[in-house]
């Protein structure tokens, strides 16, 4: 695919909605890529129908019968475990490695997690070191990228998102990069965006409000979900140019809270696209 929209599964989460309903819902929207949440073992409120996180414990073909149902795809799995707790991360990341290859879904996406108090700044890195060479052991094996999200308090500088993201040498490890969480830790996204460039795998497309931004800015590592694209304080034609320049192709993976925000997001998000592609193709007739 070239850039395209895609929506992650939180925007259904303020309405106590099962997964086949949500991936129902981002369909009847429009999106035709969606990115679903994980989690391991048995979890009441997904058992029940009110939440839309998907058990690794399932047939991962149901998830793919589901996507297919209402024709989209997936651009990745949430499937944030963290990084400096290997006793957890190992093995549900290896579950999410082995899912997203059966449903075709090309990337993992994680973030290192709360940093226990008992690690020290340099155990930190050694632990997710530890984690990271042994996850993408299976990675590899099956042509997964696991890409780390700008989140928590060394991600989301983009330092120290570079080291976390270069910790192993290995191909498949990469960048989810969140330009919501890295704009209110108080970094420049665009700069971050461009800085990371060689390593990206994956975009979560999250926007702030203006008063969010306000309140929070240079405080917080990160927020579930922005407002709708287009509404907020990230210029995304701006975001897609760098993206467009460097010759990158993938998902914008809108995290938004609502429905209504989705479709607004879509709509923002394709009407940016479609104009650039529209300048570009008059460009190259007139060269």
């Amino acid at each position: 695919m070239l850039i395209e929209a895609g929506l992650n599964m939180e925007f259904i989460r303020c309405e106590d909605k099962s997964f086949d309903e949500g991936v129902r819902r981002a369909s009847e929207i429009g999106y035709r890529w969606v990115e679903p949440m994980v989690h391991n073992g048995r979890e009441l409120l997904s058992e029940a129908g009110y939440f839309h996180s998907f058990s690794m414990d399932n047939d991962p073909l149901e998830m793919k019968d589901i996507l297919d149902r209402y024709n989209v795809r997936a651009s990745g799995l949430s499937a944030h475990m963290p990084l400096m707790r290997p006793e957890i991360s190992v093995p549900c990341l290896e579950k999410a490695i082995r899912l997203a290859a059966a449903i075709g879904a090309p990337v993992v996406c994680t973030d290192e997690g709360i940093r226990p108090g008992w690690l020290d700044d340099e155990e930190c890195f050694q632990v997710m070191r530890y984690t990271l060479k042994k996850v993408l052991q299976v990675a590899e094996r099956y042509g997964i990228y696991v890409a780390i999200e700008p989140h928590q308090s060394i991600t989301t500088k983009t330092e120290g998102l570079l080291r976390v993201a270069t910790l192993v040498d290995s191909p498949m490890l990469k960048v989810n990069y969140d330009t919501g969480n890295a704009f209110l830790g108080g970094e420049d996204p665009y700069e971050g965006l461009k800085a990371v460039l060689s390593l990206l795998v994956h975009v979560h497309a999250k926007d702030i409000s203006a008063t969010q931004a306000a309140d929070e800015q240079g405080k917080v590592t990160g927020t579930p979900v922005g407002c709708a694209c287009g509404e907020g304080v990230i210029d995304w034609a701006k975001v897609i140019d760098i993206l467009r320049d460097a010759g990158w192709s993938g998902a914008l993976s809108v995290e938004c809270g609502t429905p209504k925000q989705a479709a607004a997001s879509l709509a923002h998000l394709d009407n940016i696209l479609a104009a650039q592609s529209l300048a570009t193709t008059g460009n190259e007739a007139a060269s």
